[in-house]
């Protein structure tokens, strides 16, 4: 059976920000689609249109010097614009490492994903690895 079309736009886009390519990204999303970063720490909050979420990207890589992985590890489709995809997010940061399930649901307009909530597996311990 072939995966569901928004499985696969997901899939993509996991590959793409794999590969750090932005510009792959930003075709993936609308120009107002929103990403919600949970926690009370610099890099939370909501990033609204692509440059905003782009932005955010890439102040990720920067500040994990590069070491951030997200690696996806299932997708669950409603068919109705939802995609729940999990992962296993990694990353190093001034002497600390973090390393936990997390997983971001998707809502995909027609083929391109409109908005992503994300939600992460200790709140306290990701806003204490991107605070300090």
């Amino acid at each position: 059976m072939a995966e569901h079309p928004h499985a696969a736009l997901v899939r993509k886009g996991f590959e793409a920000f794999s590969r750090g390519d932005m510009e792959a990204l930003r075709a993936l999303m609308t120009a107002d689609c929103t990403h919600h970063v949970p926690g009370s720490h610099p890099l939370s909050g909501d990033f609204k249109g692509q440059d905003a979420i782009i932005e955010m990207y890439g102040r990720l890589f920067e500040e994990t010097g590069g070491s951030m992985r997200s690696e996806l590890q299932s997708l669950l489709v409603d068919g109705r614009g939802h995609v729940v995809a999990t992962h296993r997010f990694s990353a190093e940061r001034k002497g600390r490492r973090l390393d936990e399930n997390g997983c971001i649901i998707f809502r995909i307009v027609g083929d391109k994903a409109t908005d992503l909530d994300e939600c992460v597996e200790d709140i306290d311990r990701s806003n204490e690895f991107w605070s300090a």
